[in-house]
């Protein structure tokens, strides 16, 4: 397989920010405050074949992707932040869970990938699309600005996309795949953690080949480095279709904003605030939409952090009303990567990294 890209068309716009996953359910007009948890939770590791650490991405295997792909419907990927050292930007690969539950490893790349993010994604094609943020020694102090790289559906490395005008601290990524069984169009939304900024990458591809166009859709999100949570600022993203609006999760201001026409768009557009809680939201890194409507939060505690609310999933309303959290580790600092796919009537199916233990946490449940 040979991946062939476009010139990168800077468009009308400038650089954007926002991060993070999963293709969103339409959001549902009414705001029913019954919440799914508390919730039981299966768990698969995440630890790899090189012995990775600190999961960050989870994304699962849209049901669109072509037949013969190397990865199939339901499939679950997660990508590893850390290396065997427990070092910060320095982890390399890929963990693959099937639809039976069963881990291997999908990917180990170079140490000049190094330091897998949330940004995550599959093509219906098969191919990956992931970003990373590397360090030298594992420490804010020696953060680089990273790449989104492409994988074909084997974990072989295909290439990158984009330039440093638009990737520039990969965090988040919202997927929004118009194809089908290997061909099509795709919006993919890209939050830049290092620049505050969303870039959208525009993807015309085949199941042997792939072309991106990609400009900057939103500027102006609050970022900064930490020692102990290496950055923050816009990370996890969900797309709405049927409003075409892209949410982004901030971890520096606990807030979570909407960018309205985010395919549409043609020039910069302004975020705007939804909600913001420093009760409830504590360093939010990921999140997605349920199929009510409901928004689902992952905190990593990396800002705001309260001992008594530790690595909480937050629920909320469309309109930013608390529903109930729950936690999924009982110390701070284990909820980062979460990803949702609905299998219908209300029913869908969780998936949930626990950067405590090194574990991917699987639910299936209903969302009233």
């Amino acid at each position: 397989m040979k991946i062939s890209m476009l010139p990168v068309r800077p468009a009308a716009m400038k650089t954007a920010v926002i991060a993070l996953i999963s293709l969103s359910a339409t959001m549902a007009s009414a705001q029913d405050t019954h919440t799914i948890f508390p919730l039981s939770k299966p768990s698969v590791s995440t630890v790899t074949q090189n012995g990775d650490v600190n999961p960050y991405g989870v994304f699962f295997v849209p049901t669109t992707v072509m037949a013969s792909a190397g990865l199939k419907a339901g499939d679950i990927l997660v990508s590893n932040f850390n290396n065997s050292n427990n070092l910060q930007g320095l982890g390399t690969s890929i963990l693959h869970v099937n639809a039976a539950g069963q881990p291997s490893t999908f990917f180990i790349g170079s140490s000049a990938r190094s330091g897998l993010t949330a940004a995550l994604g599959v093509l219906t094609n098969g191919w990956v699309i992931v970003g990373n943020l590397p360090t030298l020694d594992g420490t804010a102090a020696t953060v680089q600005p990273g790449a989104i790289s492409v994988l074909d559906s084997f974990g072989n490395f295909l290439g990158n996309v984009g330039t440093v005008a638009s990737v520039n601290g990969p965090w988040g990524m919202a997927v929004f795949d118009q194809g089908s069984n290997g061909t099509g169009k795709a919006t993919v939304f890209v939050s830049n953690v290092l620049s505050g900024a969303i870039s959208r990458f525009t993807f015309s591809y085949t199941p042997t080949n792939l072309g991106a166009v990609v400009n900057i859709l939103s500027t102006g999100f609050n970022h900064r480095t930490d020692p102990a949570a290496i950055v923050l600022g816009p990370s996890g993203l969900v797309y709405d279709a049927a409003n075409d609006t892209l949410y982004v999760a901030s971890s520096t201001d606990n807030a979570v904003y909407a960018i309205p026409t985010a395919t549409a768009a043609t020039a910069l557009v302004t975020p705007k605030l939804l909600f913001q809680d420093a009760t409830h939201l504590h360093g939010p890194l990921d999140l997605s939409i349920l199929p009510n409507g409901h928004f689902l939060i992952a905190n990593s505690d990396g800002s705001n952090v309260d001992p008594n609310q530790p690595s909480e999933l937050v629920e909320y309303t469309q309109t930013g009303e608390f529903v109930g959290q729950m936690p999924i580790d009982p110390n701070n600092g284990g909820a980062f990567g979460l990803a949702t796919t609905n299998i219908g009537w209300g029913t869908f199916r969780l998936a949930a990294v626990d950067d405590n233990t090194n574990s991917l946490n699987i639910w299936t449940t209903v969302a009233q």
